[in-house]
């Protein structure tokens, strides 16, 4: 079974940098997507990043120039770095994947809280 355990949050200034890591064990899709969302108290969780087995990328709006997506395929983990962070971007963030397309991801971890105070 899949299991997937984020890790790295906190609480920085805004402007700062924080980088989130995520492990998934028992990673054996062929064709995949896996990706990072957010959500913020009284909001919807909404994507953030995402990645497939080819390598293609997508970014929220928000988001783009100021968050990089990686993936390690040994050992399969995927990162999120996180710069020039605003305080709009507080939020539990949650690692997903799943061997099928990325609105139908079934592997969640329980999410790594990001804080950026102005």
């Amino acid at each position: 079974q899949v299991h997937v355990a984020e890790s790295g949050g906190g609480s920085v200034q805004a402007g700062g940098s924080l980088r989130l890591s995520c492990a998934v064990s028992e990673f054996t899709y062929t064709t995949y997507c896996a990706g990072w969302f957010r959500q913020a108290p009284g909001k919807k969780r909404e994507a953030v990043a995402a990645t497939d087995d080819e390598g293609n990328i997508v970014y929220a709006d928000s988001v783009k120039g100021r968050f990089t997506i990686t993936q390690d395929k040994t050992n399969y983990s995927l990162y999120l770095q996180m710069n020039d962070l605003k305080p709009d971007d507080t939020a539990m963030y949650y690692c997903g994947a799943g061997g099928g397309e990325c609105d139908a991801l079934d592997a969640w971890g329980q999410g790594t809280l990001v804080t950026v105070s102005s």
